[in-house]
């Protein structure tokens, strides 16, 4: 019988498989490192960009926050300017309500029997100093004060004797009394139709 000796070829074939497959091996350890190396490569690309889109934030934050800066000082000055122009409108307002007040009062003071030395005036009140010839002047003018719409609590502070030119004597008094709240005419028209 003829014998056949494959151990060889088995041999050979082993060798060959072992071999392939370490090449494999080893281009699989290759692709795996090239692969690496190109994310590697990706991802420092991609971290470069943060930092430049972080650098280009922060620089804007910093030109941001100046304008920021500068708007809140014109905030400020606004606001400044706006109390100013309120104050002006009050004042324009209270001018003219002064006006009428000493208006009013040259219609409620008694002719040729008193005259007023001062009128001191604030939101709610109305300080009123004066001479008149005699105590009925001061009791007439009080009743004329309050049958008037301008006030109401009529109250005489005080009334004393007063030398003018060491022969005429006159009654010095102070009333004080409190403003009523009168609304404008164009309120009421609104009101009516």
């Amino acid at each position: 019988m003829i014998r056949i000796n494959l151990l060889p070829f088995r041999a050979a074939r082993r060798k060959e498989n072992i071999r392939r497959q370490v090449s494999v091996f080893v281009l699989l350890l290759i692709f795996f490192i090239l692969a690496l190396f190109y994310y590697n490569l990706l991802m420092n690309e991609k971290i470069v960009k943060k930092r430049n889109q972080i650098k280009s934030v922060k620089n804007r934050i910093v030109l941001y926050k100046k304008k920021v800066n500068k708007v809140s000082v014109i905030k400020k000055r606004l606001k400044i300017m706006q109390q100013k122009f309120d104050i002006i409108k009050s004042l324009q307002a209270k001018r003219r309500e002064s006006v009428e007040l000493l208006d009013k009062m040259t219609g409620i003071i008694v002719p040729k029997r008193m005259w007023l030395t001062s009128l001191k005036t604030d939101n709610k009140s109305v300080k009123i100093t004066g001479i008149a010839f005699d105590n009925k002047t001061v009791a007439d003018f009080m009743t004329r004060l309050e049958g008037s719409s301008l006030f109401s609590n009529v109250d005489l502070k005080n009334i004393r004797m007063k030398k003018i030119d060491k022969t005429v004597q006159m009654k010095a008094f102070e009333v004080l009394c409190r403003k009523t709240v009168v609304k404008n005419k164009k309120s009421i028209k609104k009101v009516k139709k």
